[in-house]
């Protein structure tokens, strides 16, 4: 197809009428889309839950655990100067 023949096909198209939308496709598309945004929401709020559960968990344990702490001797040292 030349140059002229794609410009001529494409001005029929923009010069046509707007293509006609089936009439239960609207209210379709608005119910699938306030289901996908419920799910990200849902999903989002989830994931946060979950972030904030791991930080808790792991103030506690630090709490507990204390890893910082140098863990106490298990032998004691020579006892020499009697």
């Amino acid at each position: 197809m030349s140059l002229r023949g794609r410009e001529a096909a494409v001005r029929h198209l923009l010069e046509g009428a707007p293509p006609r939308v089936p009439p239960g496709l609207y209210g379709d598309v608005v119910r699938r889309g306030g289901r996908i945004l419920r799910r990200r929401t849902a999903a989002r709020r989830l994931l946060w839950l979950v972030l904030l559960t791991a930080a808790v968990a792991f103030v506690v344990w630090a709490s507990m655990a204390r890893p910082w702490v140098q863990p106490p001797s298990d032998t004691t040292p020579p006892l020499t100067g009697w």
